[in-house]
């Protein structure tokens, strides 16, 4: 793999007395959208470019564990908490550096922005290229990093580049989107973070750190072509059809409300919708070798695998058919192995349960444990492995557990 040559200058250092906001620290179960997991020994809120680089730098070179928390919505952190620095970026704001009807809107957003207020002001903008991934929860800098995705978009189709804080060099290194190196639900930052040979190499915060993400979209009031079949029925076009950017985003709310898989409605609502107390889809769909996938039930999901990486600067693209690879539900293979939607492995009372809209949702049902919810992860993938062979990945980043 080419690593990446640009770079700009480094970021000076800061006071850490006075220019670093470290705050007291909080548990993890604040931090996270499962709302489990034990204290932090550190904690810093980074309101500035600066700030949050030295609380990076600060870490690294005293040898402490970092792990970087944006909207906590994909994070399963241990009932004991995390023994290092929790760095949290609050940095907020969308700063437009072009838009014509040639070029496009070129736009750069820094990692705190909240991903979803991002989807929405780029519809009010007639920015085309995320409609369709309303609704996730977390932040821009985490869009890359995992190359999120729903409804036949995913954000490599929208990037140009990514800003970051390398952390091996000790300075900023900005990645083009051809280095970035996307794929389903990863990408070179993703592969960064890993152990290797029993010690941990850049865990649980990749070796790059975003700092800003910058995209090139689209102008026009129609989406993207829909790409997904249940999509494209709810807003009654044909899959390839476009629609009003507005209504595939209302249509993407609404599916995703009907899942339990948005956010609102939480914090100080006098009954908690425990279905939301979750990461979202908990497994990733498998990608397999086509002769692997014939070899699953004729009624299976199939569907096709497309290169992430875009074909234009200008938005999103379908990418060319990948013919050795074939990708199937997660979901589907979950219901088929026998487990139904609102299953736990102490029955209807267990703390940790799977959702009762959606069986790729694993939920605290408002007292479950981080081993709770481990323990019906390892329950799911077993059950998957025994009946298929197939071996689920979990997509959140699991924080002193694994499966």
């Amino acid at each position: 793999m080419t690593l990446p040559t640009q770079s700009s200058p480094v970021v000076p250092a800061t006071d850490t007395a006075t220019d670093r906001a470290a705050v007291a620290p909080p548990t993890l179960s604040e931090l996270t959208t499962f709302r489990v997991g034990g204290p932090a020994d550190a904690y810093v809120e980074a309101t500035t470019e600066a700030e949050l680089v030295d609380a990076v730098r600060t870490a690294d070179e005293a040898g402490q564990p970092l792990l970087m928390v944006g909207g906590g919505s994909n994070l399963l952190v241990a009932d004991e908490g995390f023994g290092g620095v929790v760095v949290r970026d609050l940095r907020q704001g969308v700063r437009v550096e072009a838009e014509d009807t040639c070029g496009g809107a070129s736009a750069t957003v820094p990692a705190g922005h909240d991903w979803d207020a991002f989807v929405a002001e780029a519809v009010d903008n007639e920015w085309v290229g995320v409609e369709a991934l309303s609704g996730i929860p977390g932040t821009m800098g985490a869009a890359p990093v995992q190359n999120i995705g729903a409804y036949g978009q995913e954000v490599a189709g929208v990037i140009s580049t990514v800003r970051t804080w390398d952390r091996a060099e000790s300075r900023v290194r900005t990645l083009a989107v051809g280095e970035l190196g996307f794929g389903y639900r990863t990408s070179l930052l993703k592969r960064t973070m890993r152990v290797t040979e029993g010690a941990d190499v850049w865990y649980p915060t990749p070796r790059y750190v975003v700092l800003d993400v910058m995209v090139q979209m689209r102008l026009g009031s129609l989406s993207a072509p829909v790409g997904y079949a249940e999509l494209a029925r709810r807003l009654g076009v044909q899959v390839g059809e476009r629609a009003p950017s507005a209504e595939v985003r209302r249509a993407v709310l609404e599916l995703r409300a009907g899942k339990g898989m948005l956010l609102d409605g939480l914090g100080g609502a006098p009954t908690p919708d425990y279905d939301r107390w979750s990461a979202g889809s908990f497994f990733t769909n498998p990608v397999l070798p086509a002769d692997l996938a014939d070899e699953l039930p004729a009624d299976a999901p199939r569907y096709p695998v497309r290169s992430a990486t875009p074909a234009t600067s200008t938005g999103p693209s379908l990418g060319a058919v990948d013919a050795s690879l074939v990708k199937t539900s997660a979901a589907w293979l979950i219901e088929r192995a026998g487990f139904t939607k609102g299953f736990g492995v102490a029955g209807e009372h267990s703390p940790a349960r799977l959702s009762t809209r959606h069986t790729l949702a694993l939920t605290n049902r408002g007292g479950a444990t981080a081993a709770d919810l481990v323990a019906l992860a390892r329950a799911v993938r077993d059950g998957v492995r025994d009946t298929f062979g197939i071996e689920l990945e979990p997509e959140p980043v699991l924080v002193g557990l694994a499966l």
